[in-house]
């Protein structure tokens, strides 16, 4: 019961109390007293100030921090996709140039008739044990590409193939179902007549070993001079007259010789091509005898 009732007077107490402090208050008697509590109190009020304050700072960085990272995230997705988009684009752009090309030389020889074809192998040999050439390093006995069309699309042997600008890449050699050997200018075995551009002076180019080009059987009064473009020269009737061949890199002259001849760069890099055009006809310009 005492309990109660001194619990019950509390409120009144408390009540009294803080009237009476607002009257000091008030009347100044307790300023002495309140300066003593804000010296004491300042700094304590000052580092719990800070205290807040840094706290906040703290979760404010957490937060910016988590939304940085989250950021980072999702731009490093976007480079990623744009990275995929820019080789995709490039990739687009190259086969457009090499579409370009061939198109234009289809339209610049509207009678004959043309095979487009993707290459889908590289081959030393035609046969084991030479193998596919599975590298970038130059090799210098590259000799066969392989493309994606055959007999049922109506490839046959000795059919002329080129790729972008006109240039000759070689000829039909061996037939499958929906495949072919193409046997490379550049093969030791394989011979074009050809011509230079600028002197008009003929010859007879070889492959070489080291899968360069030599133009032989050059008569020694012909011009002939570094830089020329070599063309085929139609004779024969087995390549188209025109086609590209390569480049005069060396001129080979001797005095006592019945013939000169010139070394030639080949007018592409077989290992870059990737697409190319069989030519299934066209008009040449001197006629096989039957039988040869």
């Amino acid at each position: 019961m005492r309990r109660r009732a001194w619990h019950s007077w509390l409120p009144l107490t408390f009540l009294i109390l803080t009237i009476l402090f607002l009257a000091l208050h008030e009347t100044r008697v307790l300023a002495p007293v309140e300066q003593g509590l804000q010296v004491v109190l300042a700094p304590l009020q000052r580092a719990t100030t800070a205290l807040v304050r840094d706290i906040g700072d703290l979760s404010q960085t957490i937060r910016q921090g988590r939304e940085l990272r989250a950021r980072v995230a999702e731009l490093e997705e976007q480079v990623d996709a744009l990275t995929i988009e820019n080789v995709r684009l490039r990739e687009y752009e190259a086969e457009v140039v090499q579409l370009r090309g061939l198109l234009r030389f289809v339209e610049t020889n509207p009678t004959w008739a043309f095979l487009g074809a993707d290459v889908v192998g590289r081959s030393a040999c035609i046969h084991a044990p030479c193998g596919d050439v599975v590298g970038e390093e130059p090799n210098p006995y590259l000799r066969y590409l392989t493309i994606n069309v055959g007999q049922a699309e109506g490839v046959a042997v000795g059919m002329p193939v080129v790729t972008g600008g006109a240039v000759l890449v070689g000829r039909v050699a061996e037939t499958g179902l929906h495949t072919s050997k193409v046997r490379l200018v550049t093969d030791t075995g394989h011979s074009v007549a050809a011509i230079l551009q600028q002197s008009r002076a003929t010859g007879l180019l070889v492959g070489q070993a080291d899968g360069s080009l030599r133009m032989l059987y050059i008569p020694q009064e012909d011009t002939v001079q570094v830089g020329d473009i070599v063309l085929t020269s139609g004779l024969g009737g087995a390549f188209p007259r025109g086609l590209v061949l390569g480049q005069v890199i060396q001129v080979v002259k001797q005095d006592f010789a019945l013939f000169q001849e010139a070394v030639v760069n080949p007018a592409v890099d077989y290992r870059r091509v990737e697409l190319a055009l069989v030519i299934t006809s066209f008009q040449p310009l001197v006629q096989e005898e039957p039988g040869e």
